[in-house]
């Protein structure tokens, strides 16, 4: 400068007393936060949109965690609705986490996971009754549900192929249906199962004590929609039907230890479903498609306390 109170054009600049950064003392630096002014060396700089910042500012700008966990949230909400078939992957997931939980529960907790999950006939006689035959059993009719989402541990192609008959129907039948439709197909399924190995205990009084797990009620159920669904279209359905008739067989060879009637029950509710589905198609149906369902679920809710009404 002219009036040499600095350094000229050309000279090197000092470093002043204040010119260290304010975390390493030691280290100067022309450097300043963007944010709050604080003078910041090469190490400590953050570069962002706005500048350089420091280490400080940039926690400051940082959401906390419970925003950030709300956020990712958000985003896996708008990529599951994004996909073509989310209830689809979505039974799936929970398929496989349960059968995890099943795997671990076997080998670290005496199966205890399985066993809270599973239904035996007896979880829907009345308490006062049940109580007097096993004093650790009561009545626990929401079994008939949990069991849809279990899978035998002893033999992994049960899952294995559970799961890719679902991917491979359910696909078709949820884009065919839409996501809640579907979904209700598939619980009234694996309702129906249940509600089947229930009933049979009238033909088979022994089979009152039977576990069993029943998502294989449930796949049978979409098995079941889709051959109602094609035939309604047109198409034609020999292949599936020989293909249900040859997985239903194998549950009916001795020492299969499968749940047949689990199989049937899911099979005919779930094309009764989509029957009543088709029949009422169109958009000036709506609510007769609605009705439909509810009192097909009603009907099915109401057969699940049949033991209140005549005990096997």
């Amino acid at each position: 400068m002219a009036n040499g109170s600095g350094p000229a054009f050309g000279e090197r600049v000092e470093y002043g007393p204040d010119d260290v950064c304010y975390r390493h003392p030691s280290t100067h630096s022309f450097t300043l936060c963007q944010r709050c002014g604080r003078t910041i060396c090469s190490e400590c700089q953050v570069v962002s949109a706005v500048g350089v910042l420091c280490p400080e500012c940039v926690k400051q700008t940082q959401p906390g965690a419970a925003k950030r966990a709300a956020r990712s949230a958000r985003v896996t909400g708008r990529r599951v609705a994004a996909l073509d078939t989310p209830v689809t992957y979505a039974i799936v997931a929970v398929n496989l986490v349960v059968f995890v939980l099943q795997l671990l529960g076997r080998y670290f907790f005496s199966d205890e996971v399985t066993r809270a999950l599973w239904y035996m006939p007896i979880y829907s006689v009345p308490e006062s009754v049940s109580s007097q035959l096993f004093s650790d059993v009561g009545f626990e009719p929401w079994r008939m549900l949990t069991a849809t989402f279990t899978h035998s541990t002893g033999f992994l192609l049960h899952i294995l192929f559970n799961m890719y008959a679902l991917w491979l129907f359910g696909r078709n039948l949820e884009q065919l249906m839409g996501r809640v439709q579907f979904l209700v197909l598939y619980l009234f399924a694996g309702l129906g199962g249940s509600l089947a190995v229930m009933l049979w205990v009238y033909a088979d009084p022994s089979t009152l004590i039977v576990p069993t797990v029943g998502a294989s009620g449930a796949i049978f159920g979409v098995l079941g929609a889709t051959v109602v669904a094609f035939r309604s279209a047109g198409a034609n359905v020999a292949s599936l039907i020989a293909l249900i008739a040859i997985n239903f067989g194998i549950g009916l060879l001795p020492g299969a230890n499968i749940s047949w009637q689990a199989h049937l029950g899911g099979m005919i509710v779930g094309a009764l479903t989509m029957w009543l589905l088709v029949s009422n198609r169109g958009p000036r149906k709506r609510t007769q498609r609605i009705v439909s369902l509810v009192v097909l679920g009603a009907v099915l809710v109401a057969m699940c306390f049949a033991y209140f009404a005549v005990l096997p």
